[in-house]
């Protein structure tokens, strides 16, 4: 098609109303182009602009664009704005996700890989049967690798483009499936293949082998397709970046929207070094930088850009506004996890009676347990909140079902709580075992659990095979100990030993699944919502009301989200509490990556300040308390790394030692603050708990507050001590008052100076 002139310079309004460097963004349209958008600054616009630009200037035909986006709503959105800027034009755009484009494309040549046209896409579901057929043909055990587990390596090798005989042989064999794994991939694909079917990997992978082995087809789509755009590039895995590479092979018009600084998705798949390293895959590739933000006060992304700036693997750039004015990053430090609840919920109620809605303030945490606290307390403030991304702390899957044990062991009639987890973790208890409770239940107009205890003493009736009988006859046995245990034990060890004896604990640690830990979180952070409650009926009770006044309704309602699942929104306030070592960064990312890992988690920390447009909260507690003992902890390195000048620094007065609150943060910034522990007791305000460690001050310079001195350390390089949770250990280091000890059991872990005392004083010599 013969090219027309470009519009002119002037053209139409939405093109004289972008910045400069966005304009640039849209009509740098032949070659490679890298477009770094920060957060807040239009790139949505950019898109669409791009879009509509390249059709109004005739360079090329709808169906000559490709644009694929991650999302569903993100095609959507993008198709209605080109609509408004072009009308009808959009209909013949290729525009969609990555999978919705490569179904597509390869429905068109099923045949040259071995499926047909009308070849069926599996759900999760699906994908799971058929991998626990295979581990069962193979005779592998589905407790000790989960099909969850199998399915989850099988999609990362497709996630980086590799079918089975592309395998490494390193990765050949290894511990999932007892070293199977391959095997267990060449025999899914076979299985997908015989059945007509593909699974989301399979789109990907699939249009790779057609575009490498058959060069007339990847000809067809280089003569179709003369412009290609691509949103959140940051967020592709090695499968869709192959892809667009082939792709992009003939014209080299391809332009990549997206921002380096917040790729926080490494868990799923996505390789920020696709975006890092755009010029030596393109040569000769255009960069463009969008650094004008539209949505922040200067404070806020003043704070953000300079934390970012930490990171060594970045592009660089700095987000600046035209606005002036606005509040500084607010840093709050209080005594607990419920103090930063309260906190945050006296601060929601300040924020509303100054006129901001509930539906502009959001609570980001780094982990999903953290919201329990939040939620609890919202309820009882009667302020409406939702969930975002899932379901709330007491509708999790893994809470309902502790929670239903312990029901059945308050209340031993209670049958929907026996249906539920009578066989789970599986106790050998099959449909045909439960039928015959259920008619036993019914014909003598008795609960399940009587039912069952019938079932078991009348054995010789046959109802029941021996097997199950005898797994039945188990978990009545296990009830019956552990409502013996409730009678005198207290109510939060009741739930440890429930949830450990009853095999529901192992069974989510044998769960390799990406979810299984933070299940396990949540677990733990039930027990510690249990200790605040008298007995155990009190607990339940509190639970049933908070589900009963679940406010489902349509209202202002404020969001608490995970970090994850904040990106891309934005309110006028954002909380984001829990910044402290040991829970942000989270220490599985440091331990499985390393610096990669706490580079991401840094990302992550900037992703939150910026969905703020006008306030941001940052708030850490000394003590968190985990299965009722309390936990030292000492505020992120990430709120170090925030500039001094741009941050507010606050605490409760709970954290008062006896000389008084301190802070580096004072004017001018010059000093650096010191994290450290006071040595006197709690003050009298502060509600006595078990264990509770001493009050937590900050050292340094302060404007109003001589410094204090440094606190003397009795311990030294080579002390033996014991700490109430790990045990006994060696000291390793000293910094200041924080020690390094190697603890027997529990490993290498720095912690506060008071919370350990010499080993002899314990009892060991």
């Amino acid at each position: 098609m013969p090219e027309s002139p470009a519009v002119p310079t002037a053209g139409p309004p939405w093109l004289a109303n972008l910045n400069p460097a966005q304009r640039a963004a849209v009509e740098t349209v032949d070659g490679p182009v890298l477009v770094l958008a920060g957060a807040g600054t239009g790139k949505t616009r950019v898109l669409t602009a791009r879009l509509s630009y390249i059709l109004l200037t005739r360079r090329a035909w709808p169906s000559q664009i490709l644009a694929v986006t991650f999302t569903n709503k993100a095609a959507r959105e993008m198709r209605e704005r080109v609509g408004h800027m072009i009308g009808d034009a959009v209909e013949g755009l290729w525009l969609g996700t990555f999978h919705s484009v490569a179904a597509r494309i390869l429905r068109r040549h099923a045949e040259l890989v071995g499926l047909k046209q009308n070849f069926t896409i599996l759900d999760t579901d699906d994908q799971l049967r058929l991998v626990k057929q295979l581990l069962q043909a193979e005779g592998i055990d589905d407790k000790r690798w989960p099909p969850r587990t199998v399915l989850g390596a099988i999609e990362r090798w497709k996630d980086r483009g590799l079918t089975p005989a592309q395998v490494p042989g390193d990765e050949a064999v290894g511990e999932v499936a007892g070293g199977k794994l391959l095997r267990i991939y060449e025999q899914y694909q076979e299985r997908l293949r015989t059945v007509n079917a593909v699974d989301f990997g399979d789109l990907l992978l699939h249009n790779l082998t057609l575009f490498l082995t058959r060069p007339e087809v990847l000809a067809e789509y280089h003569r179709r397709f003369k412009y290609l755009l691509v949103d959140e590039y940051q967020d592709t895995n090695v499968a869709q970046y192959l892809w667009l590479r082939l792709l992009a092979q003939e014209h080299r018009n391809l332009c990549c929207v997206g921002d380096d600084d917040q790729s926080i998705y490494g868990w799923r798949g996505a390789e920020i070094g696709n975006i890092l390293r755009f010029e030596a895959d393109f040569p000769g590739a255009s960069i463009v930088r969008l650094e004008q933000n539209y949505r922040s006060t200067a404070p806020i992304l003043a704070a953000a850009s300079g934390l970012i700036a930490k990171n060594a693997g970045r592009l660089g750039k700095t987000l600046w506004t035209e606005s002036s004015g606005g509040e500084r990053v607010r840093i709050h430090g209080l005594w607990d996890g419920e103090a930063e609840a309260r906190w945050v919920g006296e601060e929601i109620e300040a924020r509303q009676r100054d006129g901001t809605g509930l539906s502009q303030m959001a609570i980001l945490v780094r982990a999903g347990f953290q919201t329990r606290e939040f939620e609890e307390r919202l309820l009882k403030l009667g302020v409406a909140y939702r969930v975002f991304g899932g379901p709330r702390f007491y509708e999790r899957q893994e809470i309902r079902d502790a929670l239903a044990y312990l029901r059945l062991v308050h209340q031993p009639d209670d049958d929907l709580a026996f249906e539920r987890i009578v066989n789970l973790p599986r106790r050998g208890l099959g449909d045909v075992a439960l039928r015959a409770v259920h008619q036993r239940a019914r014909g003598q107009g008795a609960s399940m659990t009587a039912a069952a205890s019938g079932l078991v003493a009348d054995g010789a009736t046959g109802e029941l095979k021996p097997a199950a009988r005898k797994a039945l006859g188990l978990f009545l046995d296990d009830l019956d100990r552990w409502r013996r245990m409730a009678a005198d034990q207290p109510h939060t060890d009741v739930a440890r030993t429930v949830l450990d004896e009853s095999g529901y604990t192992r069974m989510w640690q044998a769960d390799r699944s990406p979810d299984a830990p933070g299940r396990l979180e949540n677990l733990k952070e039930l027990v510690v919502a249990m200790a605040e409650f008298e007995n155990l009926a009190g607990f339940l009770e509190h639970v049933s009301l908070v589900m009963e006044n679940a406010d489902a309704s349509g209202g202002e309602m404020v969001t608490l989200m995970t970090l994850h699942a904040a990106k891309g929104l934005e309110f006028d306030c954002v909380f984001l509490p829990g910044w402290e070592e040991g829970l942000f960064p989270h220490p599985r990312a440091l331990d499985e990556k390393g610096t990669a890992g706490l580079e991401e988690e840094r990302r992550l920390a900037y992703v939150g300040l910026t969905r703020a447009r006008r306030r941001a909260y940052v708030s850490f507690a000394a003590n968190r308390r985990i299965y009722n003992q309390w936990t030292a902890a000492i505020p992120s390195r990430f709120v170090d790394e925030l500039p001094k000048d741009m941050v507010e620094l606050t605490a409760d007065q709970g954290l008062y030692g006896s000389g008084g609150f301190q802070t580096g943060f004072g004017a001018g910034g010059a000093a650096e603050p010191r994290w450290s522990y006071a040595a006197s007791q709690p003050r009298g305000d502060v509600a006595p708990t078990p264990s509770r460690p001493p009050p937590m001050v900050l050292e340094g310079k302060s404007r109003t507050v001589a410094p204090r001195a440094a606190p003397k350390v009795p311990f030294q390089r080579g002390d033996r001590v014991f700490h109430a949770k790990f045990g006994y250990g060696d000291v390793t280091a000293v910094d200041g008052d924080k020690l390094s000890i190697r603890f027997d059991k529990a490993g290498e872990k720095s912690v506060i100076h008071s919370f350990v005392q010499p080993a002899e004083q314990a009892g060991q010599a």
